[in-house]
């Protein structure tokens, strides 16, 4: 009786999902030449720990429901979930992150399974995050040679696997590294990051010969780093069918490129390509007291509003960039859209939990394990406003977004958010904010709309007196508050001070051969605008160059200069600004490389100019090298008249 009945339960319950999508306020264009089996694949890992630590998820109607049910509902149909070897320090205490190990890999796998969904295994092959500048080998492993090294991911890789095939899970698709940019488990030479990725393919050919094998980069706006990747692996032959990219547009370029890049990819050596991680912020607010990856601060270029629609705007366009761009794309993969707080009245409240459930992105515990990063800045939810939920368990309208795809919801057009807008003005000029401002429409265009600002002559003449600073100014445009982000500046005499014309009238001199050195276009690494100049090289002493620019223009008078630099892994290390005049030193200033996010700032504050001197202004940079390389931003080259 049963199984006459369940096709019509299922019937009805589908029709009941397909209502509650047709009725969705949510604009949706639908995406032509949609293939019925394209992967929309959700990372969920985190689920099992949120659930412990006491959060609940609703449906539509807010009813209490299974969330893996309800995604299904929504149009996804794949689950991802990472994996650890041993999150766990010497007294049984998880890392936090999800405490993602193969038993929590079952236990989400089976969930997906239940509801018809295919689970797609991350192996990060580390015992924590692994990602472009993490990638630790397991402890388990440290001291193997090469060959024991591929011989133990095999081992480990097949015996997760067959954990997942005994409990039934639907494996259909495998992971062997996370984000692996030229490192894996400790590994730096493609000979040997290949050993292990050809072990985990190995290992995944034996226990699910059915399943797809992926590879995983991140960076896709540095389109040569991912024609090397591509490269590598086919010089070393290795078995895999999918090239994954990670693509969070804050970060990572524009579509054109990412479909340029993996376009190219997919042609050369005829292989899939896929995004498996992307996600985009809802709301600009933090709900667990733990600080986010992306704030509403105006150093990041929306492509989108941070908003419900925003969301399901990014999830559109990455689809349709990979199914009408690209040659062979299957897929995309939203990061932990169900990773929302565990709680909302304090970060004491909430620690608690983080610790005792692994519910935040890392435990105390980790510093064992990773005590540079994780063991020093250990919280919560990285990503809450970047989830598909709100922060109470309610599901956003951008959750049915997936569903909608394939037929589209063009209902009818509105306003959806303002665009920031961002002014740059020299303190010895009058400050003129623009008369109208871009409403943001739900299909991402964009209307002009008149705007008020509340910018009073008290403070306008205090942002003229108080130097060099950035400022908010809040305004009104029909119904909606614009912002607006001013920075005060000094007069400067260089062209392209932060590099936002790639570098015009800059002479960059490498001294050593470093493999990346060029103006970077990447917001998030930048002190002004999107652009800076980038330098990487992994091999020791590799780093070694000046960036300099000269003026000859400039009268008679006092002058002084200042530029900044932040990066990482400098080991010894020698950087300073310099000054010359005609050719000779007259004033250098020590400056050091630390971490990411610290820019140090070298200032020559006084020289006398010559009318018709050749002045010359710029950096010296020379690393060793640690770690993954030596690496950093120089941005803000600043020659500025002193009274």
């Amino acid at each position: 009786m049963f199984k006459r009945l369940f096709p019509i339960i299922l019937l009805l319950l589908f029709g009941f999902c397909v209502n509650s999508l047709a009725e969705s306020d949510l604009y949706v264009k639908k995406v032509d030449n949609l293939p019925e089996d394209f992967i929309f694949g959700m990372d969920a890992s985190i689920v099992p720990a949120n659930e412990a630590s006491g959060v609940k998820y609703y449906d539509f109607e807010g009813n209490e429901t299974d969330v893996f049910q309800l995604m299904a509902d929504c149009g996804i149909n794949t689950i991802r979930v990472r994996v650890w070897n041993d999150p766990y320090d010497s007294e049984g205490h998880g890392y936090g992150g999800g405490n993602c190990d193969i038993a929590n890999a079952v236990a989400i796998g089976k969930r997906a399974t239940a509801v018809g969904m295919g689970l797609l295994v991350d192996f990060h092959y580390s015992d924590f995050w692994a990602d472009p500048g993490k990638q630790m080998v397991p402890k388990a492993w440290e001291g193997m040679r090469s060959e024991e090294k591929a011989e133990a991911c095999y081992q480990f890789t097949l015996d997760c696997l067959n954990q997942l095939k005994e409990a039934g899970v639907k494996v259909t698709m495998v992971q062997v590294g996370n984000e692996t940019n030229g490192r894996m488990a400790g590994e730096h030479l493609w000979g040997n990051i290949r050993k292990l990725m050809e072990a985990g393919a190995r290992a995944t050919r034996e226990v699910y010969p059915e399943a797809l094998v992926a590879v995983h980069f991140a960076n896709p706006e540095n389109a040569e780093s991912y024609a090397t990747y591509a490269e590598k692996l086919a010089k070393y032959d290795l078995d895999y069918d999918v090239f994954g990219s990670s693509y969070y547009p804050y970060w990572h370029g524009s579509l054109e490129n990412l479909a340029a890049v993996l376009d190219n990819i997919a042609t050369t050596y005829g292989k899939k390509v896929m995004v498996l991680e992307t996600s985009y912020a809802y709301s600009g607010d933090d709900f667990d007291f733990s600080g986010n990856t992306i704030s509403d601060s105006g150093t990041i270029v929306k492509d989108y509003p941070f908003s419900v629609q925003g969301q399901a705007n990014n999830i559109r366009e990455i689809t349709d960039t990979l199914v009408n761009r690209t040659s062979a794309g299957i897929g995309i993969c939203y990061w932990e859209g169900c990773w929302i707080p565990v709680g909302t009245s304090s970060w004491e409240e909430n620690h608690v939990l983080w610790e005792t459930y692994g519910s935040g992105w890392a435990s105390s515990y980790a510093a064992e394990y990773d005590p540079d990063d994780a063991g020093k800045y250990y919280g919560g939810s990285a990503v809450d406003n970047q989830a598909l939920f709100d922060a109470t368990g309610h599901p956003l309208e951008s959750l049915k977004v997936f569903g909608l795809l394939r037929n589209g919801n063009e209902i009818e057009l509105k306003v959806d958010a303002l665009e920031d807008v961002t002014v740059i003005c020299d303190l010895n000029l009058p400050l003129k904010l623009p008369e109208t401002v871009n409403a943001v429409m739900t299909d991402n265009s964009r209307q002009p709309v008149p705007v008020t600002w509340e910018l009073t002559e008290e403070k306008d003449a205090q942002m003229h007196a108080n130097g060099p600073a950035q400022y908010e100014i809040t305004g009104t445009a029909g119904s909606m508050q614009a912002k607006c982000f001013v920075s005060m500046v000094e007069y400067n005499f260089l062209t392209d001070y932060s590099f936002e014309e790639s570098g015009v009238n800059w002479i960059t001199t490498d001294l050593a051969n470093a493999e990346q050195l060029y103006v970077e276009d990447k917001v998030t690494d930048s002190l002004t605008g999107p652009k800076h100049m980038h330098f990487w090289s992994a091999a020791k002493n590799s780093v070694e160059f000046t960036c300099e620019q000269t003026v000859t223009d400039l009268p008679e008078g006092k002058y002084k200069f200042s530029i900044s630099i932040m990066g990482g892994d400098a080991g010894s290390h020698e950087v300073y600004a310099y000054v010359k005049i005609n050719g000779e030193t007259i004033g250098t200033a020590p400056m050091k490389i630390t971490s990411y996010g610290n820019w140090d700032t070298g200032v020559i504050p006084e020289f006398q100019v010559t009318e018709g001197d050749a002045v010359t202004v710029g950096i010296y940079v020379r690393c060793e090298g640690a770690g993954n390389g030596a690496w950093g931003k120089i941005d803000d080259a600043l020659l500025n008249s002193v009274k």
